[in-house]
Parts: C-alpha cells; structure tokens; sequence
C-alpha cells in the first residue's frame, strides 16, 4: 500500500534572496519582481522530486498549480491534487491546504520554503503530522530544515524506511527589524521531523559575547592587514564581518554584503545584479564569509545575494572565511547549499578558516 505524502510549496519563498531584499513577504514581492528577481522554489521542488529513491512506494497529496502540482506532473509519481488557490498565494494558503491534507490521511507533509512557510505549518497542523522542510527561502535559520534538497530527498526516503521521528524548533524572525539589518528571532514553536541528524541543519545561535568580541577583533586586525591593493572585497554579513568593517573605520550593513576597494566603501546592501556591474569596474576581487552559528553555512543561508553567478565570478579560490573559535568549535564542517549542485561541489573540500590574528584552522565544507 503506497504512503500518503503532502507537498506545499511557497512559489515566491527565496525570490528576495538574489536581489538584496530580506524577505518575500506581503509587499515586499512585488519589490522582488520589479527588481528583476525569478522564482527559486519551482527548481528546489523540482530537485527534491527527482532525487527521491522510493519515488513507486508512494501516493503525493499536491496543492494546486504553482504550488505544488505544476512540478509533480513532470516526474512519474502518483498523486492527488487537494484543495483550491486563486492567482495570488499567501501562508493562509498553505495554512488550509496543510490541515486538508492531514484530514485525508497524510502521513508526513514535504514543504518547500523559508522560516515563514514553517511557521505556517506550525500554526496549522503542530506536532500532529511530521515534516520534511526543503530550504527555500530568503530566511532559512530553523532547525527543521534539511541541509539541501538532496538531504531533504534522503530524509523522505528515510522516513519511508521507518525512521524515527523527533522534534525541532521553528524560529519566528521580526521582519520589520531584518529589513533594517538586525537579526531578531525567538522560538516560535516545534515540528516533528524525521530523526536524521547528519541531514538537518542546527538552528541559529546567537554570538556569544565576552572573549568573542576580542577574538573578533583579532581576526579583523588579521584580515585587514592582509588586504592586497588593487582588490575588491566584498563583506558579506554579521557581526563578525562587522568588526572588520570597524577596523578600516567604515560603515558596515550588519545583514547586507558591502564592498571594499583601497579602504574605502564602494557599495552598501548589494544585491546580485549590484554587484555583477561593480565586476565591470574592478577586475580582482574576493569574497569575505562567516559560518552561520549552530549549522555552519557559508554559503545558502542568510547571504543570498552570494548567487552562484556573483561567486563563479569571483572565483572560488578568492573566498575567504573567517570565525570566532566558539562559533567553530561547536561546529564538525562547514555547508554550502548556493542552489548550483556543480558549484556546491566545487567550493567541498577543506579550507582554512581565519580564527585569529595569524591562526587558522582547516575545515571541511560540504554540500
């Protein structure tokens, strides 16, 4: 007997990313849209789908359209389409159809979104159903997302093997203030998730204070000193990129990328295509990240205006990494998820991350 899966996808979830934007949420699409920003969930669902192994054992309840049936019809799984959207979709959407498809026996619900689209579930089912979360947003910092949508196809098949389930928490992000460059967040709640854990990315934690403001300041007085003239860097966000901005004695956007030429800024909050037409001016540049607290990306969460276009330009040999000693030390690899397979592939492997003035420390990155 095949197992009744749900799948919900936010078609406008992560369409902020690229363009600069902090969200996709109410007005803010239509912001993302006339900035030229294209639809990131369709290719997420879509890579989740085709690396699904036990894609014959089962029966997918869809949402309509864009939603979720749009992308089903191109793979050969049996399925069902539940519940009714109009042309304009919101999380009240998602919040229905999530309860239809628990009403008609779904036995886990796959969703593809950001911190938003989790909440929304949240309010609609709780721990009833267990979930498997596909990163797709602009905001991804939840514990309940997988690490990429490979992952997320693997935690399915493992659920259809029987795993366990256990619980994680759903973050609630203040929009408001991550538009204007502070990262608020609280717990707003828990999911039940498949108990896989080297395939679920831990939740974001805050940076400690303390010894760690100083050993960001060593790292700073670390990577400024080795600037080479002629470069373009672009600091991407956080406190610590923060306290290297502080040692040139220049404004930083806390949660936006900022670009540096001769010690001066050349760019604030730049988006993808920002960027791109600062290249035509600079030849040389490099690219300055931190490791996201509790889950370890570089890349794919909290800096999505680092699209693979921006870093294929730049060149993967021309990043740089940099993070406080308590951040790593909790911390068994870094992660990559850019949206670019080939391109996660490429930047795998190991690296040296800057964790002091003239003190570094291998890590492994993977995809």
């Amino acid at each position: 007997m095949k197992r009744k899966i749900g799948l919900i996808v936010n078609p406008v979830a992560g369409m902020g990313g690229s363009v600069g934007l902090k969200g996709t949420d109410g007005k803010t699409y239509q912001q993302a849209l006339e900035l030229g920003a294209k639809p990131v969930t369709p290719t997420r669902t879509r890579e989740f789908l085709s690396h699904i192994r036990n894609k014959d054992s089962i029966e997918l309840y869809v949402a309509p359209g864009k939603m979720g049936e749009e992308y089903v019809r191109e793979f050969s799984i049996s399925f069902t389409v539940v519940g009714t959207i109009g042309e304009d979709t919101s999380g009240e959407d998602t919040k229905r159809i999530a309860a239809e498809m628990l009403a008609k026996g779904a036995e886990l619900l796959v969703i593809v979104g950001g911190d938003g689209t989790a909440r929304d579930i949240y309010d609609a089912v709780g721990l009833n159903i267990p979930v498997v979360a596909v990163p797709g947003g602009v905001k991804v910092y939840s514990a309940v997302f997988a690490f990429s949508t490979r992952a997320a196809s693997e935690m399915l098949d493992a659920f259809l093997e029987n795993a366990d389930v256990t619980e994680e928490e759903v973050l609630d992000i203040n929009e408001d203030a991550f538009r204007e460059g502070r990262l608020d967040c609280s717990l707003y709640g828990y999911l039940s998730v498949p108990n896989v854990r080297n395939l679920l990315q831990g939740g974001k934690e805050a940076s400690a204070a303390g010894s760690a403001a100083e050993n960001k300041e060593d790292i700073a007085l670390h990577v400024v000193e080795g600037m080479e003239s002629g470069w373009l860097y672009l600091l991407g966000p956080g406190t610590t990129l923060k306290a290297v901005a502080d040692e040139l004695a220049i404004p930083k956007t806390l949660l936006g990328v900022d670009a540096v030429f001769e010690g001066r800024v050349v760019g604030t909050d730049l988006n993808e295509q920002a960027m791109l037409r600062l290249f035509a001016q600079y030849e040389r540049r490099k690219i300055i990240v931190t490791p996201i607290g509790g889950n370890g990306f570089i890349f794919g969460r909290g800096n999505k205006q680092f699209t693979p276009a921006v870093i294929k330009v730049v060149g993967t040999k021309n990043i740089i990494v940099i993070g406080t000693k308590d951040k790593l030390i909790k911390l068994d690899c870094l992660r990559v998820d850019t949206g670019d397979y080939e391109l996660d592939q490429q930047l795998s492997g190991y690296i040296d991350v800057v964790v002091g003035y003239k003190y570094s420390k291998v890590m492994p990155v993977r995809c």
